[in-house]
């Protein structure tokens, strides 16, 4: 599409976020950190057991991958953002651990703390 007058910017920046907010399905970003430890740690295995169970509970999340996110010890991470909330950092996920997170924070909104290792400010 080609750009010809302030009416087509405007159109496409209408569509994009348009695009933008079905990718956010739900409003809950889940984030898997897959650097090299990550993956050594098991991240893959983690990430399927995410796929599966939001599938499983028909659960709308946008899920992502990420590089190393710095915190190698406590790999595999991963990372919960809910619209409004703080991002809740889980250390050394388990597949088994998933089906908790994904009720108890994703679906419900509560902290899973005994796996919670840090939470951040969104800016």
């Amino acid at each position: 599409m080609a750009l010809k007058s302030r009416e087509d910017l405007k159109r496409l920046r209408e569509e994009s976020k348009e695009l933008v907010a079905a990718r956010d399905a739900g409003g809950v970003k889940i984030i898997v950190g897959m650097g090299t430890c990550g993956i050594a740690a098991g991240a893959r295995e983690v990430l399927a057991a995410i796929l599966e169970e939001l599938d499983k509970q028909n659960v709308q999340a946008q899920v992502t991958q990420t590089g190393c996110i710095g915190m190698c010890e406590k790999e595999p991470l991963v990372d919960v953002q809910r619209i409004g909330e703080k991002r809740i950092t889980y250390g050394k996920v388990k597949p088994a651990d998933v089906p908790r997170i994904i009720t108890g924070h994703v679906v419900n909104g509560h902290i899973v703390e005994d796996l919670a290792v840090a939470s951040f400010e969104e800016l």
